[in-house]
């Protein structure tokens, strides 16, 4: 048996994606799991994707669906079905080679997840097409109170950062948000300085240990001119743990 080339084995990279998302069809989904017994490098494909998504099932909380909601469903299915059957092509064009990041069911479902998702979603592949040497890190700081995601962290290395905001955070007059992180090990948080609100910013990190996986991130409302005890003494506005992708 021939080995898989490098265009195959991302477009199952890709089929694996849509699979834990639930965008593929009835018939794809029954093709990709028909497989999965007797292919072991499909079968990692798959847990590494529901690995990395797993950390943000938290972001939304589970809805029920509607009862009338499936029939809505198959009734749409049957019009595009019909009206695929009136519109026969003239010629079949073989198809070219996916690529993960043109993938329209992927990032479909990835919007199911929410804009935090999206954009872990798409750093992701981009390092599937890049192959990076070093780990690459991801945090989404959620507002503990409400659970929405106000700000991305992402570290394209150990030693540099990139706080994204997500939304706009009214900050009250004499006072502002200041940036922290922790590792496990750490005896106590450390700030990264203060940030404007809705403003992105990169940082380093020359000063403190390489990045690790679970490192915490928070935003704490301080005043204006940050803590006045090198510790967070404010509420925590923001705050999440970073995740290896």
């Amino acid at each position: 048996m021939s080995r898989p080339s490098q265009h195959e084995h991302q477009d199952d990279h890709t089929l694996a994606g849509e699979y834990v998302l639930g965008t593929l069809s009835l018939e794809q989904r029954k093709a990709l799991e028909a497989r999965l017994p007797n292919e072991p490098e499909l079968q990692q494909a798959v847990m590494a994707w529901e690995e990395r998504f797993l950390p943000y099932t938290a972001i939304t909380d589970p809805v029920t669906p509607s009862d009338n909601l499936w029939p809505r469903i198959e009734r749409s299915l049957a019009s595009r079905e019909a009206l695929a059957k009136r519109a026969r092509p003239a010629s079949v064009v073989p198809p070219r080679p996916r690529r993960m990041l043109h993938s329209l069911p992927l990032w479909r479902g990835a919007a199911g997840f929410g804009l935090a998702a999206a954009l872990v979603l798409g750093v992701m592949l981009a390092n599937e097409v890049t192959e990076p040497t070093t780990p690459e890190y991801m945090v989404v700081l959620l507002a503990p109170q409400t659970q929405s995601a106000g700000w991305v962290v992402q570290a394209s290395s150990r030693q540099e950062i990139e706080l994204i905001p997500l939304g706009t955070f009214e900050v009250p007059e004499g006072k502002a948000l200041e940036f922290w992180t922790k590792a496990d090990e750490w005896q106590a948080p450390v700030s990264l300085g203060l940030v404007e609100p809705g403003q992105p910013i990169r940082l380093r990190l020359d000063e403190l240990p390489p990045l690790e996986d679970n490192q915490l991130f928070e935003l704490t409302l301080e005043d204006e001119t940050g803590s006045p005890t090198g510790l967070p003494t404010g509420p925590i506005e923001f705050i999440g743990r970073a995740v290896e992708i």
